[in-house]
């Protein structure tokens, strides 16, 4: 039973893990047909789609990731990165989608195969570029970022990433020897469903661990109320033990309290108030013993 709850939950996770990178695709390939050389515009489109995929695998912004975090530099140089991601273990990577693709965008306009070739060769040189540069920016020496681990270099478009690691076999080990890792729609959406998968085995195991001393507090807690409880009972037994030796005293044997006190009635002392018949008679029942 449990295996094939656990199968359906795979097959409807891989469902829409595959609706989501047909979505991502769907809206970064429109980027060639939308933007004509514009770095800036390129850029800032980069980001749209970079934040699209991020609010849709399950990572909350301020939480698990933040947008456009400043950072300065003793020297005063100041870094803003497009977006850093945390996990568990107090570790982040850090995603720059700051991608130029006007090569790109010309490649594919490009009708002769001569001008094809040479703007092929141009976005290579285009990536590599962008690569060196991540590098350069030492994102690993900022204080306030917790142990980085990578820099995910995000190029929002998916055919211009097949494209360069397709016709540089080596470009995706040399960005990986400078700990960035080159990344495109569809590699960056599982890349954050697995990171979104270690934050809900890490709250489980929180989960867990606050059951287990939520409970281990209750069951002290129960303790401590029985020992009370117990210790209030004692007591009351002895109150009951001392309220019956003294109703005894004060009611039982021959000239006792209770017949005495009613004997000064008798002689005329004035009061206001008449003894309680039960006592009384209890006391005349018991006078005698």
């Amino acid at each position: 039973m449990n295996e094939t709850k656990q199968r359906f939950s795979l097959q409807e996770e891989v469902k829409r893990l595959a609706e989501l990178n047909q979505q991502v695709s769907k809206e970064a390939s429109s980027l060639t047909r939308a933007l004509k050389g514009e770095s800036k515009t390129q850029g800032n489109w980069g980001e749209v789609v970079l934040e699209s995929i991020l609010e849709r695998t399950g990572l909350r912004k301020g939480y698990e990731y933040t947008v456009q975090e400043s950072f300065t530099l003793p020297d005063g140089k100041r870094f803003q990165p497009d977006v850093i991601v945390h996990y568990p273990g107090e570790r982040s990577i850090v995603i720059d989608s700051k991608v130029s693709l006007t090569a790109y965008e010309r490649y594919v306009s490009a009708e002769d195969e001569n001008e094809k070739a040479s703007e092929l060769k141009s976005h290579l040189l285009s990536v590599r570029n962008h690569i060196n540069n991540l590098s350069a920016k030492n994102y690993e020496e900022l204080e306030g970022i917790k142990t980085l681990d990578f820099v995910v270099m995000f190029m929002p478009v998916e055919p211009a990433y097949l494209l360069a690691v397709q016709n540089d076999a080596q470009i995706w080990t040399y960005a990986y020897e400078k700990r960035i890792l080159l990344i495109s729609p569809t590699n960056l959406v599982a890349v954050l469903k697995m990171i979104d998968s270690l934050w809900k085995q890490e709250n489980q195991s929180r989960n867990v661990l606050e059951i287990a001393r939520q409970g281990g507090n209750l069951y002290d807690d129960f303790i401590m109320l029985s020992e009370r409880l117990i210790k209030l009972g004692r007591k009351i037994d002895e109150a009951s033990d001392f309220y019956k030796d003294t109703m005894k005293k004060i009611s039982e044997g021959k000239g006792n309290l209770v017949s005495r006190v009613e004997k000064l009635k008798e002689l005329g002392i004035k009061t206001k108030k008449q003894m309680p018949e039960n006592l009384r008679q209890r006391a005349i029942d018991n006078e005698g013993d």
